[in-house]
This record gives structure tokens, sequence and C-alpha cells, in this order.
């Protein structure tokens, strides 16, 4: 399938092919109904008629694939629409009915489960434009496991290059959403591929023969040279002959792929094939597609070609072919030459298309988004952020904050009112480190961070089949967070609200260890609490320093600027939210609740 398409006006591209497929619908029924008169005429009266009958079939398949062509063209436009729909949704952070990733969440994994990477309206939902089951699981991967600083420079200037290419990135796309609707599991294909097919040398006699003993039977018989008992006879050692390579191209037929997955892999290797890219890691991606002077998509053109015959081996006419001219010697000879030539690359070429869907998925939403920071990755043990925003917060609502993490600093103790923005602060920082490491700008103006691992206590549950308590949970994880804080590696860590799940008493003089334990090591992070005399602690560690989120009450109602701002937070809500739920209180409440 060629790629060259009009995306200028994809509604009238889209009616255009809708009404050439039903001009070439009609004209083949016509050709149909003459093709079976030509036949009835040709056999029974007049016998040289029935020669039309093979021109005829060739301009009735030709008619079948500028059919399909136009259908192809009418899937592809549509989806194209259907993408700007998806884009416009994206835009509103309206994550409806997208691919939620739900099946990549780890409970254990560092840091995934907690920034929202994966499940409902999650990073995944916005950066995903996968279509393969394999592009999106590689997509997961990348998100969990971040980069070096170097490869993800070398990958943020990569993406630099493809989002500039709106067009690229939109084909490609479209491509897939259009055909790889029903992706078939290429195990048994990869398995099949390895064994070599049954072929054997006596089989390039019918291979030849087949043929021109059909036409010169047929001839024959129509024009009353020979009997026609000599074309039973030569139908019955054809089937005979046929029943040899019955065998080989049943267990082909189970193991191609789709014909529909094979169409998508053609065209994204002739849309690579057509690319001249500049940067290194596209252009290593694009090597395996048209390295070594072959091109990918003319293979991968064989193999949708040969899939197609062995796909409709029981259609009408594929059937009256086979009988008279032995085509199934043909197309298991045509697989054996696949085989043997490019049947070893084609697993390299699936890979390098999930790399392409990642690579594009990342690119389309940094070209949606708008997304330039610039990062500078540090040897320091530092995080500096300017005008961060969260990722799955709508643009016109989300509040932007500078945030400045300096190497004289090891511990953050974020404090505020409830509702007033801290885990999403927290998030906010965490899911755009995310970001930095998957090479992507991050949703800030700029962003410098040192080489971090990151690690994150926020989202801590029970569980019944466990016997887990959410108190017991969080001690484990912050467990883990010590282990590797005490191993020497620069973790950067955000903890939420720690030991919640405990009485006051002991959970301000857990909390009071347990930073001065962190502050001592290597590690770098944020830790929020609605204990206020934490807050005391800055007097005596110079290695903490507060910043909180503060709050308004304007009549009956809270009011939330969504700003960080340095010192312990003044005041706190919580009376105030219980009086607004129906609460009586009966003695004022104290101010840190």
């Amino acid at each position: 399938m060629k790629t060259n398409f009009d995306l200028k006006e994809p509604e009238k591209s889209l009616k255009d092919a809708r009404e050439k497929a039903l001009l070439l619908s009609a004209a083949r029924l016509v050709l149909f109904f003459a093709m079976a008169a030509v036949l009835i005429v040709g056999i029974s009266e007049v016998h040289w008629l029935a020669l039309l009958f093979l021109p005829m079939s060739a301009l009735f398949v030709g008619l079948i694939f500028r059919f399909n062509r136009q259908k192809d063209l009418e899937r592809f436009y549509l989806s194209v629409l259907e993408m700007e729909g998806f884009r416009k949704k994206r835009k509103e952070r309206q994550f409806a009915g997208f691919d939620t990733g739900a099946d990549f969440i780890e409970a254990r994994h560092p840091y995934s489960s907690d920034l929202d990477l994966f499940g409902d309206h999650s990073l995944f939902q916005l950066l995903n434009h996968t279509v393969s089951q394999g592009g999106r699981s590689l997509l997961a991967q990348w998100m969990k496991h971040p980069l070096s600083p170097a490869e993800a420079k070398e990958k943020r200037e990569a993406l630099r290059e493809l989002s500039a290419n709106g067009d690229f990135l939109t084909v490609f796309e479209a491509l897939g959403k259009a055909f790889l609707k029903q992706e078939k599991s290429k195990a048994g294909f990869y398995n099949w591929l390895k064994k070599p097919i049954y072929w054997k040398a006596f089989f390039f006699l019918p291979l030849w023969i087949g043929p021109i003993l059909g036409l010169a039977v047929l001839f024959g018989v129509l024009f009353g040279m020979i009997s026609s008992a000599y074309l039973s006879f030569f139908i019955g050692v054809g089937l005979l002959l046929l029943g040899a390579v019955f065998r080989p191209l049943m267990a082909a037929m189970k193991a191609l792929p789709n014909d529909s997955d094979l169409k998508t892999l053609q065209a994204w290797a002739d849309l690579l094939e057509r690319q001249e890219f500049r940067h290194p890691l596209l252009l290593r991606f694009q090597q395996p597609v048209r390295g070594d002077g072959f091109f990918a998509s003319r293979a991968l053109a064989q193999l949708e070609s040969i899939t197609f015959l062995v796909e409709n081996r029981t259609n009408m006419m594929y059937l009256i072919f086979n009988i008279f001219f032995w085509t199934d010697f043909y197309v298991l000879y045509r697989l054996v030459q696949w085989q043997k030539n490019v049947g070893t690359k084609m697993k390299e070429w699936e890979e390098t298309f999930e790399h392409w869907e990642g690579l594009v998925s990342l690119a389309a939403c940094i070209r949606e988004e708008g997304l330039d920071a610039a990062v500078h990755w540090s040897t320091k043990e530092e995080l500096q952020f300017k005008e961060v925003k969260h990722p799955l917060i709508k643009p016109s609502d989300c509040v932007a904050n500078d945030f400045d993490f300096n190497v004289e600093h090891q511990v953050v103790l974020l404090t505020g009112s409830n509702m007033s923005g801290k885990t999403t602060f927290m998030r906010t920082v965490g899911i755009n480190v995310v970001l930095a490491g998957m090479g992507m700008p991050p949703f800030a103006a700029a962003m410098v961070s040192g080489p971090f691992q990151l690690y994150t206590s926020m989202r801590n549950t029970d569980s019944l089949g466990e016997s887990v308590s959410s108190f017991y949970a969080e001690l484990a994880r912050i467990k883990v967070l010590l282990d590797q804080a005490a191993s020497g590696k620069p973790v950067f860590y955000l903890l939420d609200e720690i030991l919640k799940g405990t009485n006051t008493a002991d959970r301000i003089m857990g909390s009071e260890a347990l930073i001065r334990q962190l502050a001592a090591s290597s590690s770098k992070g944020i830790i929020s609490t609605h204990d206020i005399e934490l807050s005391e602690m800055e007097s005596e560690m110079p290695a903490l320093v507060n910043y909180s989120f503060h709050h308004d009450i304007r009549k009956e109602e809270i009011v939330f600027d969504y700003r960080i701002k340095p010192g312990p937070c003044p005041n706190f809500n919580a009376q105030k939210l219980m009086e607004l739920m129906g609460i009586r209180l009966s003695k004022p409440a104290p101010d840190n609740v």
C-alpha cells in the first residue's frame, strides 16, 4: 500500500473514496454476470467465447484490487477524522473510552502506582498513540524504566525533530488505527518461520506443467479436439497432486498474520522508507526497514499478497483456477522463497515498528501540547522547576508553580490545609521527573535535575488477601526507601502524609525520626504532613526547609490559590470543612487539625 495521502481536506478525500468504491463495486458486479454469461455460452454454444473468460477474470481481479484500495483510503481518512476527535478530548483532558493501560499497574513499582501513570485519567491515556500490543507494552516500559541522563538528552533531540513532522505523525498513527483492528498473535508465525516449509524438488514439475496442460486441455475440450474425459482425468490427477501440498498450506494459513496486520506493517515500512531523518537515533530505527539496499515494504507487500491468496483458497475464483492450473504449487513456492530470503528479518521489523509507535506517541504528545522546555541534567543533587504544571489537569485550569530544591537542602517539609494542593504538587513534580526520564520535555518552562532515582509512598492501601493494613504497607515501602538511601543511591522520594495510620503522638515521633534519618543520607525528597509541629525542625536542621500551600475563607467558602509558598502553613481548614459538611462542633477545634 502506497502512503501518499492528502491530509488537507480529509472529509473531501473520504467522500471521493466512498464514491469511487461504489462505482467499482457496481462495475465488478456487472463484470461478474458478464463472465458467467460468457462461460455458459462458451461451453454450450460458441466455444471460442470461453477464451474470453481468462482476460475477463484478470480484469475482475484488477477491479477487486482497485476496490480494496478505495476501501483502504476510506478507512484511513475515517481514522484521521477519528484522531481529530481524540485530539480534542485530550486537550480537554477527557479520557473516557481511552485505553487505561491498567494491566501495567504494579503495586510494588517504585513510583508508577502513586503518580497515575496508568489507570483512569492517567499519563498513559495522554501519551498513548500506539495501536499494537507490542507498541503499548514498550511505551509502558519506557514510562516505568527511566533512561540515563545521556540517553534522555539524545532521545529529547530526536523527539524534537520528529515532533516537527506533523504529517508523518498523523499518517503513521492513522495507518495503524485504520487496519490494525484485531491484532493476531504472531507467536505461531515466528515458530512456523523457524521450521523449513515442506517442499520437494519434483513439485517444480506440476508448478510449470500444470498451467500449460490446463490451458491445453481446456482449449482441446472447448474446440472438440479431445474428449471431455481427458478433462475429467486431468482434474482427477490434479486433485491427487494438490493433496501433496494441502497440509503445508493449511499450516501456513493458521500461522500467517492477518492480512490487515501485514497491510499495516507494509504501509509503515513504505512510509518510513520515504523519510529523510537527520538525528542518529531516528536513523538507527529507520535502518532495519531500508538498510543494506533492501526495502522492507517490498518484502512485506509480497507476504501480504501471498497471505491474501492463502486466506482465499476457498474462494470460488481461486478454486476454479486451482483445479485447472494447480495454483497451490505456485503459492507454496512463493512462501518457500519468502521464508528463505527474508523470513529471518520479520521479528526485527516488528520490533522496529513497535519502537516507532512509541516514538510517534511521545512526539505527537509534544506537538499537541506545545512542549519545548529545556532540561538541564546536572551532576549535583538538585531539582528545579520553572512554571511546572500537572499534565493531567486541563491546561486552562492548571496553576503553574516554581520550585527550587537546591543542593543545601535534603528534605522539603510540605504543609497545608486539606485540598490546598499538596499531594497534587508532589505528583506534579514526580510525573514531570518521569517525563524527563523518558526523553520528553516536562510540562514546565524549564527544569534542572540531578541523576536521581524516583521513589514514592503516597497511595498505600490495605490488602485483605495478604493480611496487610495500609499502615503496614506504608512502613514496607518506607523500609525499601531507607535501604536504598543507606546504600548511597541518589534517590528522590515523595512521601505523602507519612505515618497517617497511627495515633498523633506516635506519628510525630516516628516522622521526626524518619526525617532525621533521611536527611543524613544521600537521598532528597518532599514529605507532606498535617503535623505542623514537625515544621519546627527547620530551626535545628539546616538540611530541612519548609514549604506550604495556603487557603482563605470568604464567607462560607474556602478559596485556594494552589501556589506553593516558603515557610510552614499558618492555618488549616479541617474545622471549617466539617462545619460545611454539617458536623456541629461543640468545642472550637485546634488550628492544626
